[in-house]
């Protein structure tokens, strides 16, 4: 099975320039070590490489080739590669989570976070084979710090993964802690092969040492408004093995090539601190409003809810008068002449007749 990353669906909010700056520097080096030779390319390895059997004086270099102090070839050591492979697989990884991790701590303490990697890396190299005499070169111990602080930072982003399984060719999208738990999990597998000298001249002791560095340090030197574990990321829905058609991928790739600040997949939204502070003020504005007219609809619909009860209570007192017998009247019964006057007994009034008084 062959398992490659490809890129992450992860934008930045700033040009990775250290990142970029190292890639540039790995590339022309190399080029530089094949206008050598082999066999001076061979001496270079022990001038500008790190050999752990000079650096604890178990073997020291001639005067002739240690033209740096032990300690500064940890440093120049991770500039050097063995090949094309080693060089395009360090700087694969280096472009697909370098962007990232720069962007959380600026490019000054990405510079210094990434060289104390390296050397934290050639330091557990050092420590497991103090009198190894194979200079070890490659930019795999700073980059395996950089995986470390990626895994820390962002472990649901999504990234883009090569997948052959035999004869079966597949492009997926699965978190990117499984990818870098796939990656170091293969350097522990690789560690008794590497205690038994059948490690193939690979320093996976550097990797584990480079990993786990970069996981400690990245707290420190991340800026105090970057969340760790992802806090910020919006992964997708769910996860699944989908193919993905080439051309989507392509489309992809073109998009984090150019660096554009949109999200093909959508995984994660990049915010500016200028754009928080307007998406804030923008909260703000909208609350007031959406306040405003929350109180005139409430206010409306009190308006309604008091016509209507006002409306009931008057329509219930006119049925209530008109359902009410009518009252009697205080004078007795009254009836009307033609002139409209009343006539009938009046209380207190004697009633005269034509006899005169009784």
């Amino acid at each position: 099975m062959l398992f490659i990353p490809l890129f992450d669906d992860n934008p930045s909010q700033r040009t990775p320039y250290v990142a970029w700056a190292v890639i540039a520097l790995c590339v022309l080096i190399y080029f530089w070590q094949q206008s050598l030779g082999p066999q001076a390319e061979r001496v270079a390895f022990y001038q500008y490489g790190f050999v752990p059997a000079n650096a604890s004086g178990t073997a020291p270099l001639p005067a002739g080739i240690a033209v740096l102090p032990a300690w500064a070839t940890m440093i120049t050591a991770m500039f050097l590669h063995g090949g094309w492979m080693h060089l395009g697989g360090n700087m694969l990884y280096l472009w697909i989570f370098g962007d990232n991790v720069e962007d959380s701590m600026g490019s000054v303490r990405f510079a210094c976070f990434y060289l104390l990697c390296g050397v934290a890396a050639a330091l557990a190299q050092y420590m497991i084979e103090p009198s190894s005499r194979v200079p070890m070169v490659g930019a795999s111990g700073g980059i395996a710090g950089i995986l470390g602080a990626y895994l820390i930072l962002h472990p649901r982003a999504a990234v883009r993964t090569f997948l052959l399984i035999i004869i079966f060719v597949r492009f997926i999208n699965i978190p990117a802690w499984l990818v870098l738990g796939i990656w170091i999990g293969g350097q522990f597998i690789a560690v008794p092969s590497a205690l038994a000298g059948a490690d193939g001249g690979v320093a996976y002791f550097a990797h584990i040492g480079g990993f786990i560095a970069g996981m400690v340090l990245v707290p420190f030197f991340k800026r105090s408004d970057v969340p760790l574990f992802g806090a910020n990321d919006t992964p997708p829905e769910r996860w699944d093995a989908r193919p993905i058609p080439f051309d989507e991928i392509r489309r992809e790739a073109g998009t984090k090539v150019r660096h554009k600040s949109g999200s093909p997949l959508g995984s994660r939204v990049v915010k500016r601190p200028k754009d928080r502070q307007n998406d804030r003020q923008n909260d703000r504005q909208n609350d007031r409003q959406n306040d405003r007219q929350n109180d005139r609809q409430n206010d409306r619909q009190n308006d309604r809810q008091n016509d209507r009860q006002s409306n009931q209570q008057n329509q219930r007192q006119k049925n209530a008068r008109k359902q009410a017998p009518p009252a009697s009247s205080p004078w007795g019964k009254a009836s009307t002449g033609k002139a409209g006057k009343r006539r009938g007994s009046v209380p207190g009034l004697v009633k005269k007749s034509d006899d005169g008084p009784e």
